[in-house]
């Protein structure tokens, strides 16, 4: 699904780290090494019809890269 990120993403919380997430090894070969942390938080999203809403949001990210 497509959407874009309105406004800041509130309540972060890592959930997942290193070898503790299931796709570590993928994004080890596209991105490259680095302390892989997979997190989530809450935002507003607008989606493709232009409607507005709150949802839980699930990103990767990683430092050293």
């Amino acid at each position: 699904m497509f959407f874009t990120v309105v406004g800041a993403i509130t309540h972060i919380e890592t959930f997942a780290v290193g070898a503790d997430i299931r796709e570590v090894e993928r994004l080890r070969k596209l991105y490259g090494r680095g302390r892989w942390r997979k997190r989530k938080g809450i935002a507003r999203v607008r989606l493709a019809d232009n409607s507005i809403h709150l949802a839980e949001v699930h990103w990767y990210e990683a430092t050293g890269i």
